[in-house]
């Protein structure tokens, strides 16, 4: 998993795998918590450029995330969703938890 942290802004910026399903799902998972305990994170952005695929159990690690940050006072937002990540995320109801940005 790519990532870039801005120490200026507080910003996490996670660029999502190209499919993110049951078995890369654990591993991203993992690999955000341990950034988000690393760094002092007031925001964070998921980066969808090169994802085709995103099953239940990514819709999980996306919410988990937004929770762990809305609790401790960041926001989440998601960039450069294709059609179908943008209907998942509509059927799924992400898009009333997570701000998606054109």
């Amino acid at each position: 998993m790519k990532h870039r942290f801005d120490p200026d802004t507080g910003c996490l910026l996670i660029h999502m795998p190209r499919e993110v399903d049951h078995h890369t799902s654990q591993k991203l998972r993992e690999e955000t918590d341990f950034l988000l305990r690393q760094y002092p994170v007031r925001g964070i952005v998921f980066d969808f450029q090169e994802t085709i695929f995103m099953d239940s159990s990514g819709i999980g690690v996306i919410l988990g995330r937004c929770r762990n940050l809305g609790l401790a006072g960041g926001e989440a937002s998601a960039i450069h969703l294709n059609g179908q990540i943008r209907k998942i995320f509509q059927m799924s109801g992400l898009q009333k938890v997570i701000s998606v940005e054109e």
